[in-house]
């Protein structure tokens, strides 16, 4: 991977910045994309005082004007982009009567509105150069259902089947495109589902009264564990997988 050129959303939070380091700790250069300008100069200018060779690109997903100016502007400073990772997401929890129009609205924007556009704007680049590699990080929520996580499910459903549609139409490029799906991953975003200490107990152990597993290999994933599920799918120890789910949660959807 030394030498590549790779693109990932998200790399403000938990799972994006992981990925990020493990891309630059292998040598690949990282256009760091988030809408959250003030974290993401932080965190790159933490990886540059570490000499990774990571670079801040704040934008909005959500915005194609963006997108297609952000991914433009990625290539002309870095080069081709070799790999792309949709890593940025959001969740909004509450039950379905009471949901929101903006709430949903805005989940779908980042999660699956968000992968499209990104996703569309690097591929075509890609498919001149007949080259790829793409992960979209899910959830594994995507295939099981999540008491108040409509939303959030549906929308990482929708960026699951389209991620692998779109893998079926460039493969004939030579690009590949696979999802990682986290289970509960120590994050802020997980966190924030929780009420008190007892939070990451619960999470665990299971809550019946939510018609939730809890985790059979006992312990909360680490954004590390996910960001080397999606290296692996970047590598070149990957290259003839596409089109493929994995899915990284210590067993808690029971291998849905």
């Amino acid at each position: 991977m030394q030498d590549k050129i790779a693109l990932v959303t998200g790399a403000a939070g938990g799972i994006g910045a992981a990925v990020v380091r493990a891309l630059a700790d292998r040598g690949v250069t990282v256009a760091a994309v988030d809408r959250d300008e003030a974290t993401l100069k932080q965190r790159v200018a933490a990886f540059a005082a570490e000499g990774l060779p990571v670079e801040a690109f704040p934008a909005d997903v959500t915005d194609s004007a963006q997108v297609n100016a952000l991914v433009e502007e990625a290539e002309r400073r870095l080069g081709p982009i070799d790999f792309l990772v949709n890593a940025a997401g959001v969740l909004r929890l509450g039950p379905v009567r009471t949901f929101t129009d903006e709430d949903w609205a805005a989940t779908f924007a980042v999660n699956a509105t968000g992968v499209f556009q990104v996703s569309r704007a690097v591929v075509d680049r890609m498919i001149s150069r007949g080259s790829g590699a793409l992960v979209t990080v899910a959830s594994n929520a995507a295939n099981t259902p999540r008491s108040e996580m409509a939303a959030y499910a549906a929308s990482k459903a929708a960026a699951s089947l389209f991620t692998k549609s779109l893998g079926l139409e460039v493969a004939q490029y030579g690009i590949r495109c696979n999802l990682v799906a986290p289970g509960s991953t120590d994050t802020p975003m997980l966190s924030s589902m929780w009420h008190d200490e007892s939070g990451p107990k619960g999470t665990i152990e299971g809550r019946p009264e939510a018609f939730r597993v809890g985790i059979p290999l006992k312990k909360l994933a680490l954004p590390t564990d996910i960001a080397d599920a999606v290296v692996f799918l970047l590598s070149d120890q990957a290259s003839h997988i596409t089109l493929h789910d994995l899915t990284v949660d210590g067993g808690a959807s029971l291998g849905a």
